[in-house]
């Protein structure tokens, strides 16, 4: 087949979330055979030169350069208007015109989208089997921000989050088949009642690269990974460190916490004043901080879809304790695989209940790898989504009638 493929992140190099998820699905359809061209936003030349790394798994690719202020000027020219600002923040009228291009100059068998902010490109074409991975929700995830921020960026959050609502119904209508990241995801998805075919496929997780290496642990030490200008992961480690590591260090003073992740915001450098805690910043890997601590902790309040975060460190062979909603992203039990608590007394007693058994340890590390490796390995989701496209073509009715171009959002 002749796939056209969009997403709202340049899917290479595969080091964050938004990357990780397209990038095995293009990589995964090329290799079965199927001719795959990419068409996504860059940021910088920096970007687009580690972008071209994409070359050998796919047939071509593309890609629309946008600057940040001329993006943040489309969010803000949306705000009085229906369409969402997200939608703004990622059109190109670069990439539209060569998305335009592509489709008047080739056949195509298949049209997929991953992440709705991009669905804008080609939500008017009729005459091709489409899919739209939303992967989560955005619009659940603006609201939720809307519950936390204070005013008045709470307002807006939550008109981003009601006009993002809308988009998604209106796009699952526009599509032949939408999916989601995760069944909680998915469930949110039927519950929109927009008649749409809907569907979810989980993401993977590389266990041969994270892998456990014989690495000896340090049982003081925990960890926590992820991106530091990304607010869910502020949002955990402030109260983190505000609630549960005073309870911690009451009953283990030596222990030590490391926040591992990149473009720390000053409020976030600051956590690193207090006794025990390191922030690093970016590193080059991060998986040596992963299995030198005893446990990583991911107590997240805010986590649509799938932390990935939780992914790796269960294949690396280091346990978990996440909160009850982060956990709904894994096919995973608790306490079997991973260990679940909400509550400060809970976070704090579920980490010193692994730090202090080395046996608890060692039957959370193999419990939570050999359930990376029975539910959430890439080749099994990917066949996942082979079923997914070959429902799609097989519903998908003839067409007649020519494509139509889309007009800006």
């Amino acid at each position: 087949m002749n796939i056209l493929y969009l997403c709202h992140r340049f899917p290479y190099p595969p080091k964050r979330g938004g990357k990780i998820r397209p990038f095995n699905m293009v990589r995964h359809l090329q290799a079965t055979g199927h001719a795959v061209t990419v068409c996504s936003l860059v940021r910088s030349d920096a970007e687009a030169q580690e972008g071209a790394g994409i070359a050998p798994h796919c047939t071509a690719f593309h890609m629309g350069r946008v600057q940040e202020p001329l993006q943040w000027a489309r969010m803000v020219a949306r705000l009085p208007l229906a369409t969402p600002s997200s939608m703004g923040y990622f059109y190109s009228a670069q990439l539209a015109a060569k998305v335009r291009q592509l489709l008047a100059a080739q056949r195509w068998d298949l049209i997929f989208v991953h992440c709705s902010s991009v669905a804008q490109y080609v939500e008017h074409v009729t005459e091709v089997p489409k899919i739209l991975d939303f992967g989560d929700m955005d619009s659940q995830k603006w609201l939720e921000y809307a519950e936390r921020k204070p005013f008045p960026l709470s307002l807006g959050y939550r008109l981003e989050g009601l006009k993002m609502l809308r988009a998604e119904k209106r796009l699952a209508r526009r599509f032949d088949v939408c999916t989601a990241t995760t069944r909680a995801e998915w469930e949110t998805l039927q519950g929109y009642a927009t008649g749409a075919a809907t569907d979810w496929f989980p993401n993977g997780v590389d266990a041969q690269f994270f892998s456990p290496d014989g690495t000896r642990y340090s049982a003081d030490t925990i960890s926590f990974i992820g991106r530091m200008d990304y607010y869910p992961n502020q949002e955990c480690m402030q109260r983190f460190c505000d609630a549960v590591w005073p309870l911690l260090l009451q009953q283990r003073p030596q222990l030590k916490l490391l926040i591992v992740g990149a473009d720390p915001t000053p409020a976030m450098r600051a956590l690193g004043n207090r006794p025990g805690v390191t922030v690093t910043g970016s590193v080059p890997d991060v998986r040596p901080y992963i299995r030198g601590s005893a446990l990583m902790v991911a107590p997240l309040a805010i986590a649509r879809g799938t932390q990935n975060k939780i992914l790796e460190a269960m294949a690396m062979g280091v346990p978990v304790v996440t909160s009850r909603v982060a956990a709904g992203g894994v096919d995973a039990q608790a306490p079997q695989h991973l260990l679940v608590a909400d509550t400060p007394a809970e976070i704090a007693a579920a980490v010193l209940n692994v730090v202090g058994h080395p046996a608890e340890r060692q039957r959370l590390a193999v419990a939570g790898r050999e359930r990376m490796l029975s539910h959430h390995a890439w080749p099994k989701s990917m066949q996942r989504l082979d079923g997914i496209i070959a429902g799609c073509l097989r519903s998908h009715p003839a067409r007649p009638s020519a494509m139509t171009e889309t007009e800006p959002a």
